[in-house]
């Protein structure tokens, strides 16, 4: 594989890993983002979808062709620039939540500001009551596509208050020559209150939790990434507890998950705002084995939330918030109600 993007860091060896001198090395950097698109439907009618109603032109958010094309061209602007700093190809994967098919994800990659990076995307519909899918976007410069599966959420069991949830996608492929699986989730909201709605989150994160565990048991050094729109904080007993996802890297062992997120949202940052206060609930968490990797093997770097001042609401009592594309039914020409996320893995490229 050509490689096209190259970044120097410095690491004291022996430190995270091993070795005794200071020295520096050259390494290759992908960036893996996660992005709430927030409704991104089309604005024709699917008479299969009931879930696409409110968002026509006829409906109540008045979703209309132009509406449409500029949700497009925002949303483009953002991934366009998302990662940049570090990786000028921006993000080799991209997991997205809240959009309703195919069309949209091809109208999306084609939009001017990211189509010379030649986006490809794995979807699969689910049975979501809302219509409403997730999806993984990826630059086939940096990743290999081999499999790729939906897996159910069965909330079945507590009625109507379960309803119908999105699927896990799971999705395996090579990223920069190692073997990784990716699950992209969007976990049941907290509709209901968040305490009664605990255990739809619970049963959501064990689809992806099973299927590591099961990997585990063949290959420890499975490397997995866990990524969503979780509706829930990095301490919250789904995240902490069911996947047993933890934020110091002393705590990880090579089977463990480490959620890099746990310091940001204990610092304050957050991806959406409600009711005054932040919440975290877009993560990306990984398998011991990108923390413990051998110095020729994709690594963990660093991870971050997107949340530049373009990206902020600039006025009003939801200043500083994400700048979303409706206030109530109407709409407001913004992102997203939801911040990125990103994390940075790097390999040797000696």
């Amino acid at each position: 594989m050509k490689i096209s993007t190259l970044f120097l860091i410095s690491f004291l060896l022996g430190s995270a890993y091993s070795g005794v001198a200071q020295k520096k090395k050259q390494y290759q950097v992908c960036a893996v983002a996660f992005y709430n698109f927030e409704n991104l439907f089309d604005a024709e009618d699917d008479p299969k979808n009931k879930g696409d109603d409110e968002f026509l032109p006829t409906g109540p958010y008045r979703y209309t062709q132009e509406i449409y094309q500029q949700k497009l061209h925002n949303l483009a602007t953002v991934l366009q620039r998302l990662g940049t700093e570090i990786t000028p190809d921006g993000p080799a994967l991209i997991g997205t939540a809240e959009i309703e098919n195919d069309r949209v994800l091809e109208d999306l990659t084609e939009q001017p500001e990211i189509k010379e990076r030649g986006y490809k995307f794995v979807h699969f519909d689910s049975p979501d009551s809302r219509g409403i899918d997730v999806a993984m976007l990826y630059n086939p410069k940096y990743f290999k596509l081999l499999m790729a599966k939906a897996l159910p959420t069965d909330i079945s069991a507590f009625g109507e208050k379960g309803g119908k949830t999105r699927d896990v996608l799971w999705v395996n492929g090579t990223l920069l020559g190692d073997t990784v699986n990716i699950f992209v989730n969007h976990w049941p909201s907290r509709r209901g209150g968040e305490e009664a709605s605990a255990p739809l989150r619970a049963i959501a994160a064990m689809v992806s939790k099973k299927v590591i565990d099961s990997m585990m048991n063949i290959n420890p050094r499975t490397r997995a990434i866990i990524m969503g729109d979780l509706n829930d904080d990095p301490v919250n007993a789904s995240v902490a507890k069911v996947l047993g996802a933890k934020g110091e890297k002393e705590d990880v062992g090579v089977k463990g998950i480490y959620n890099p997120f746990v310091s940001f949202y204990k610092n304050g940052i957050g991806t959406l705002g409600y009711d005054d206060r932040w919440n975290l609930f877009d993560q990306i968490m990984i398998t011991g084995a990108f923390l413990h990797a051998r110095d020729n093997e994709l690594k963990y770097y660093k991870a971050e939330v997107f949340n530049k001042e373009f990206l902020k609401n600039p006025f009003g009592r939801y200043k500083g918030y994400p700048h979303r594309s409706f206030d109530g039914n109407k709409w407001i020409n913004g992102y997203s109600d939801h911040f990125p996320t990103l994390i940075y893995l790097i390999k040797s490229i000696n």
